[in-house]
């Protein structure tokens, strides 16, 4: 139910979390490296997180990665290298989520979709965004 997508290079590019996903206990599925960390925490009942706040700990953030939720709907995720080449299609539906780490993205919406789209800020505009040309 969890799916590591890689370039020929063994990069990783994308992580795809089926709605079925199930862990049996807590469970992320982002390298360290990646400046979104996603998991699923599987909890008993009774069981309690301490109360707590984040420090505050410097970080530089270099590429914006997104993670996105398919709260209803089906779309088509478009994969692509850095070099603008296509390199996977991967289709998901309601409940569904997608980490995009180091990689060109595209979408084609197939069916009426609402999507939960989360990455990092403050968004910068014209500036944050380098179009690709799909070579097909």
């Amino acid at each position: 139910m969890i799916e590591y997508i890689k370039t020929k290079k063994g990069e990783l590019i994308a992580v795809v979390i089926r709605k079925k996903a199930d862990p049996k206990g807590i469970e992320f599925f982002t390298p360290p490296s990646f400046s979104q960390q996603v998991g699923l925490l599987r909890h008993k009942k009774g069981s309690v997180v301490k109360p707590h706040v984040h420090k505050m700990v410097k970080r530089e953030v270099t590429v914006t990665q997104e993670v996105l939720h398919i709260k209803k709907g089906r779309i088509a995720v478009f994969l692509y290298d850095k070099k603008g080449n296509k390199i996977a299609k991967r289709l998901l539906k309601t409940g569904d989520t997608i980490i995009l780490g180091n990689a060109g993205h595209g979408i084609e919406v197939l069916e009426e979709s609402l999507i939960l789209e989360i990455k990092q800020g403050p968004y910068a505009g014209v500036d944050d965004k380098k179009y690709i040309k799909d070579k097909g």
